[in-house]
């Protein structure tokens, strides 16, 4: 895939920190032939851009006991969508919210602790969102393929 505005050197940084955010500039000087203040510059430039955001760590939720996680398909009305991006992006549960094509759907992902704590998100915050046309839930029962950040 191909960004504009990043040339081939940062593209192969950036490739190297999805890999691996934990990288040492002197490992991903060694990998690509530039030196460690090289990468430290072009990395720094890159989060001044924007295009890197953040490191994280990411956990699998099916590898801790108990844990839940699902998405939602949630459409509204028109005039509802601020007022619901506004009431999800406030719970800790809700991981990730994304708006995507369709009449005025999102896609909502969420991680509860228990069956319980996901119960209790569907009916005390879900449910009860305004102008709601129609929503869907699923569990997400297994991670096949799960790819972070953009690939290049």
């Amino acid at each position: 895939m191909f960004l504009d505005g990043l040339d081939a050197l940062d593209q192969q940084i950036v490739q190297l920190l999805i890999e691996n955010a934990r990288s040492s500039y002197s490992e991903i000087g060694q990998k690509i032939g530039i030196s460690r203040v090289a990468v430290k510059m072009r990395i720094q430039a890159l989060e001044q851009r924007g295009v890197i955001e953040e490191y994280t760590t990411v956990i699998n939720p099916q590898k801790i006991g108990g844990a839940v996680s699902c998405y939602f398909e949630i459409e509204t009305q028109p005039d509802a969508l601020p007022e619901v991006e506004q009431i999800l992006k406030g719970n800790e549960v809700v991981t990730q919210i994304y708006r995507v094509t369709g009449r005025n759907k999102l896609h909502v992902h969420a991680v509860a602790a228990s069956g319980e704590e996901m119960e209790a998100l569907i009916r005390e915050v879900i449910d009860p969102l305004p102008g709601v046309i129609d929503c869907s839930c699923n569990i997400i029962l297994s991670r096949i393929k799960d790819i972070k950040g953009l690939r290049l």
